[in-house]
């Protein structure tokens, strides 16, 4: 039975291009690196001295720059290419998070992140073409759920790292190591891949005449839908924590321990339940469509009893929901990309989850003030049918319109 289980576990990593495992290197080498963000907040007060407004804004600066960075790294990524964007990116972001950790005004503060960020999240979209152009189109959501797992493991190691460089050097040692592994990471590019291989495999996505991505309207339906999720999901990682400690009474450890068993679960589960989902006969919009539905129902569970064992259950929803929504959202999204220029849709697409982390984190914060908890879960479930009856929708329209991305 195991060894059946770990054929089975295996065999979803197969059929994946040599190009796209060195992409997934890349990535988990750049996202374990990324060890300040976890610990900012907490750098900028005690380290800085920044007041917690102050900290507030400093981090609206940092969402901004997310915005920005994905608006103009789809730009990019037509004008020059991915490759060159990718490569850009890593560089120039290492060497942004070793000069940062001098700068100690606030409004230096500000700007320098909002540039930092800008400069690393302009990859994102680039990312998601060179992963378009390196795959088989019967292995893209396989492969964007495998850059997906890479990211999944770097921000697992790169907290529990972070954490001893604190302990050992202090503050200033995590700013050199995410500056110096930005660095790596964009030289194991130079060395990996190759980008001539790309744009030959790429050649059969180009048409004539492109669909600006801003006016094909079934898309921008579909990235609200898709914003809208994030600011669902981005609740696991703001208002759920302080949910668990002021109602449940939780210690520190144990919500770490029920946030890490999302990564844990996504590790695990993830690429054979793609694998598995590819299969069926549901379509990347539908698949899209149950994620809703388990995230809002994650939310709902909240409200039925006081007992602490439902937060468990709830974790699990919202990591299915999670598991689900994000692969199949981005190989919707690649594939309609065909119809315009790949790095603006997305760069949109990008640019839909900036929005949620600008305004969900927030957005929640303020509603539980106001209202309470048990309101703003049910506020989260009906944006969750909100979004739903989007993709409705766009699957809908998409059907009658005789689309290939269904």
């Amino acid at each position: 039975m195991l060894r059946k289980m770990i054929l089975h576990y295996t065999s979803s990593f197969s059929g994946l291009s040599r190009e796209v495992w060195w992409l997934a290197l890349i990535t988990l080498i750049n996202r374990a690196g990324a060890m300040v963000i976890p610990f900012l907040s907490l750098y900028l007060k005690d380290s800085l001295g920044f007041e917690v407004s102050q900290v507030g804004w400093i981090m609206t600066s940092f969402g901004l720059g997310s915005f920005f960075g994905s608006w103009i790294g789809g730009k990019l990524s037509d004008l020059i290419g991915y490759y060159k964007v990718i490569l850009g990116s890593l560089i120039l972001s290492g060497i942004s998070f070793i000069c940062i950790q001098y700068i100690h005004s606030f409004w230096g503060i500000c700007i320098a992140f909002f540039i930092l960020i800008s400069i690393a999240d302009a990859a994102r979209p680039a990312f998601f073409v060179a992963l378009s152009a390196y795959s088989k189109p019967e292995n893209k959501t396989r492969s964007l759920t495998f850059i997906r797992l890479a990211i999944n493991l770097g921000f697992t190691a790169g907290p529990a790292l972070g954490g001893l460089i604190i302990a050992i050097v202090g503050y200033n040692g995590l700013f050199w190591v995410d500056g110096v592994t930005c660095v790596l990471a964009g030289l194991v590019m130079i060395k990996t891949l190759n980008p001539k291989k790309a744009r030959i495999s790429d050649q059969e996505k180009v048409i004539a005449n492109p669909l600006p991505a801003h006016k094909d309207g079934l898309y921008v339906i579909f990235l609200l839908s898709l914003a809208i999720f994030g600011f669902i999901f981005v609740q696991y990682f703001s208002t759920i924590p302080l949910y668990y400690k002021e109602v449940h009474k939780l210690s520190e450890k144990s919500i770490g321990l029920l946030l890490a068993m999302n990564g844990f679960i996504i590790f695990i589960f993830e690429m054979p339940l793609i694998a598995y989902l590819e299969k069926t006969s549901i379509s990347k919009l539908g698949n899209v469509i149950v994620g809703f539905v388990l995230t809002g129902l994650s939310f709902l569970l909240l409200l039925i009893t006081p007992w602490s064992g439902i937060l468990i259950i709830g974790m699990i929803l919202a990591t299915l929901g999670e598991m689900v929504a994000f692969p199949f959202g981005n190989s919707f999204a690649l594939e309609r990309s065909k119809r315009g220029r790949q790095g603006a849709y997305m760069g949109l697409y990008s640019m839909a989850f900036s929005l949620a982390h600008i305004f969900g984190h927030n957005s929640g914060m303020q509603f539980i003030a106001t209202y309470g908890y048990d309101k703003n879960w049910l506020f989260m479930a009906l944006m969750a049918v909100i979004g739903m009856g989007l993709l409705y929708y766009v699957k809908w329209k998409a059907v009658r319109l005789d689309t290939r991305m269904l």
